[in-house]
């Protein structure tokens, strides 16, 4: 059985070239191995769990939120918006929505 390490390292190359030969060579290991893995790939038989989309506290009040940010051109500070959240019953802490994503 290959390491998780392996098995990224042969998905990657077989991606890169799409021929199983080529992938081999890349990967350092055997022809057949590497076609067992892409068939287990592509059936999603690989043993990878899938992440799962988690609902979070701010999705009931992200609608509001990008309201009050589009409406200040981006000059929303983050604690304002932070009590404006409490006000309407948001739970969560303030490092929820201010994690610096992108928006």
């Amino acid at each position: 059985m290959k390491h998780d390490e392996e098995i990224m390292n042969i998905l990657e190359a077989y991606d890169l070239t799409r021929c199983h030969s080529s992938a081999t060579e890349l990967a350092g290991c055997d022809r057949r191995t590497v076609v067992r893995i892409i068939n287990k790939r592509d059936t999603a038989t690989l043993g990878v769990a899938p992440t799962l989309d988690r609902s979070k506290l701010i999705d009931d009040f992200a609608s509001k939120l990008e309201e009050w940010i589009d409406a200040s051109k981006g000059k929303l500070r983050a604690d304002v918006a932070h009590d404006k959240l409490r006000a309407m019953g948001y739970t969560g802490s303030q490092r929820t929505y201010a994690s610096g994503e992108p928006g």
